[in-house]
C-alpha cells in the first residue's frame, strides 16, 4: 500500500520524539506543507522502466550519468537475475555475490549523460524505503545536477540519506558543491549526522525527503524537518533523483549479509504550484 501523498505519516511524531539529540539546525519552525506543490514525478514501482546508460524511452538508467559508479559492489544492468525486482509495488534492490564471489548491486538514476530525463530545480523530493541490516551496507537516496557530461560548470549533490550499516542509530545527510579542473580546491562538503532510535530504519518503512527552494534546503525524516542549509548560488540547474544500494564506503564488507536488500516503495517529486493549493487542499 502506498503512503498518502499529502500529510505526515502517523508514526512520524513518535519517531521524532524519540530522536536522541536533535541538532540546533533542525529547522523545526518549517513544517512541510505539500498543499502548495503538485506531483511532477511519481514513481510507484508498479513496474520498472530502466535502461543501461541512455534513457531513450525509459524512466531510469542503472549507472550514474557520469560513468562514476562507486563502492565495493559493481552496479549492474537490469536482467532476469539482476539486482532489481518488483514485488507488490515495492522495488527490491539486491546486493549479492555472484558465482565468482564478486559483489553485484543496483543503482537507479532519472537522468543520463546527455542531460535527458527528469529534473527539477526547486521542489520537494521524497523516497519511502526500508533499509537493509548489517555492516557494510550503504544505501542512499540523493539528488544530482541534471546536465550533459560535457558541462564542466559546478554541480550540486544533495544526499537526502546515506546510511552506513555498521551504525544503526544514525544516518548522514549532506550537501556537496563540486567543481572540476583547476577549481576543484573550492569544493565544499557539509555533512550532518541525524540520530534515530537504534534499528528503527531497518524495522519499518520511513520517508526521506528534501525541500529545495531559492533560499534554503531542508531535510526531512517522515516529513518532519531534521536539518537545513542555505541554498548555494551554484544551484542553477535542475536536480534529478538517484537511489542505490552500495557497499563499503571505506567500511569492511566481510560480514555484510549475502544477499542484502533495499526496499523502495516509491520515489516522488513535487513542483511548486501555489495557485493550485485551494483545489488540492480545500479549506486549508
Amino acid at each position: 500500500m502506498k503512503a498518502p501523498t499529502l500529510g505526515r505519516p502517523a508514526h512520524a511524531a513518535l519517531l521524532l520524539a524519540a530522536l536522541l539529540a536533535p541538532h540546533p539546525s533542525a529547522a523545526a519552525d518549517e513544517p512541510l506543507d505539500l498543499c502548495a506543490y503538485k506531483p511532477a514525478f511519481m514513481e510507484e514501482f508498479d513496474s520498472l522502466s530502466v535502461a543501461p546508460r541512455v534513457l531513450n524511452a525509459a524512466r531510469w538508467i542503472s549507472h550514474t550519468p557520469w560513468n562514476g559508479d562507486f563502492g565495493d559492489a559493481r552496479f549492474v544492468d537490469d536482467a532476469p537475475a539482476g539486482p532489481f525486482a518488483i514485488k507488490d509495488g515495492i522495488l527490491h534492490i539486491t546486493a549479492r555475490r555472484d558465482e565468482a564471489g564478486k559483489w553485484r548491486s543496483g543503482l537507479l538514476a532519472a537522468s543520463d549523460g546527455t542531460g535527458a530525463g527528469f529534473g527539477l530545480r526547486y521542489g520537494y523530493f521524497e523516497a519511502r524505503m526500508r533499509l537493509p541490516p548489517g555492516p557494510g551496507t550503504w544505501p542512499a537516496f540523493w539528488l544530482g545536477t541534471q546536465r550533459p557530461n560535457s558541462d564542466k560548470t559546478p554541480s550540486i549533490e544533495i544526499d537526502v540519506i546515506e546510511y552506513y550499516g555498521h551504525s544503526d542509530a544514525a544516518y548522514s545527510a549532506a550537501l556537496h558543491v563540486w567543481y572540476k579542473g583547476k577549481d576543484k580546491e573550492r569544493t565544499t562538503n557539509t555533512v550532518q549526522k541525524i540520530p534515530v532510535p537504534a534499528g528503527s530504519l531497518l524495522d519499518a518503512f520511513h520517508t526521506y525527503g528534501v525541500r529545495v527552494t531559492a533560499d534554503t534546503i531542508t531535510y526531512y525524516l517522515d516529513r518532519a524537518p531534521v536539518w537545513q542549509r542555505p541554498t548555494p548560488p551554484e544551484l542553477d540547474k535542475p536536480l534529478f533523483p538517484l537511489v542505490n544500494l552500495a557497499l563499503g564506503s571505506g567500511f569492511p564488507i566481510d560480514r555484510t549479509p549475502n544477499p542484502s536488500v533495499l526496499f523502495v516503495d516509491y520515489v516522488h517529486v513535487y513542483a511548486p504550484d501555489p495557485e493550485g493549493r485551494a483545489a488540492r487542499c480545500p479549506g486549508r
